[in-house]
């Protein structure tokens, strides 16, 4: 079985994640809209027998109705959440084991964007599934949690193999990568993804997943601990998590 992790464009900047098992059956992460996602999974002849949510907001959940419709699958999320969730077949324990697409996966709690959002970890695919928590050179905002809850949780996921792909749930590179170099960060990194993106937008081509090893040299959100970071920001000697705080407050108003 290949381990073709398929990225699905939803709604104007959404994605959602199809991840293949045996004998044509797959995984749905997060269901935005279901047009896109009935389409990829017909195109590739799969049958659709997991959904797994991130967390409870509408575009991440609202398609779950008319796919299931189409797919009887079994759905899972946080179970603390459920009652802003879905109904769930699979209630998950944030911080606990368990299997996707019959590959150990960890559930990992990342409140901030809500408080009871959470990630996925599948070693095996090298594959995070952050969705509105750790997104491409960004971070979600914060409607329910605190910085302090955020930052923690993007320290969380910063302790995973810099090789883990990160999918994420929405596009906003553009202005991601204009704030980037906004708030000083410099690095040939960052220079060679921007390349990328220019490239994905020419050719009128979604964008692609990145390594963790790129957020961390080109996010400003995960340097938020640097001390070159803070000096850019006038906050020498400030904790990580009210360096991030400010990080986040300053791209609220951008």
């Amino acid at each position: 079985m290949p381990n073709e992790i398929v990225s699905v464009p939803c709604l104007s900047d959404n994605f959602a994640y199809l991840v293949p098992g045996p004998g044509g059956t797959a995984a749905l992460i997060d269901a935005p809209e279901a047009g896109p996602i009935l389409a990829a999974l017909a195109e590739r002849g799969w049958s659709l027998t997991e959904i797994w949510l991130t967390h409870h907001h509408d575009d991440h959940v609202q398609a779950l109705p008319e796919i299931r419709a189409a797919h009887a699958a079994v759905v899972a999320g946080n179970g603390a959440d459920s009652g802003r969730l879905p109904p769930l077949d699979l209630p998950l324990t944030a911080g606990s084991g368990t299997t996707l697409m019959g590959h150990s996966a960890s559930v990992i709690d990342v409140p901030g964007h809500t408080v009871g959002h959470v990630a996925f970890h599948v070693p095996a695919l090298s594959a995070a599934f952050t969705a509105d928590s750790l997104m491409a050179l960004g971070c979600g905002r914060l409607f329910e949690g605190t910085p302090e809850q955020m930052w923690a949780s993007l320290s969380r996921l910063m302790e995973l193999p810099d090789e883990t792909v990160i999918y994420q749930g929405h596009d906003y590179l553009d202005t991601n990568l204009r704030f980037a170099r906004d708030v000083g960060v410099d690095t040939p990194e960052l220079e060679e993804r921007a390349a990328r993106i220019a490239d994905w937008r020419a050719r009128g081509v979604p964008m692609e997943a990145e390594t963790l090893g790129v957020e961390k040299a080109t996010n400003p959100f995960l340097r938020a601990g640097l001390d070159e970071t803070k000096a850019g920001l006038s906050m020498e000697g400030e904790d990580d998590a009210a360096c991030f705080a400010e990080l986040r407050r300053r791209r609220d108003g951008y």
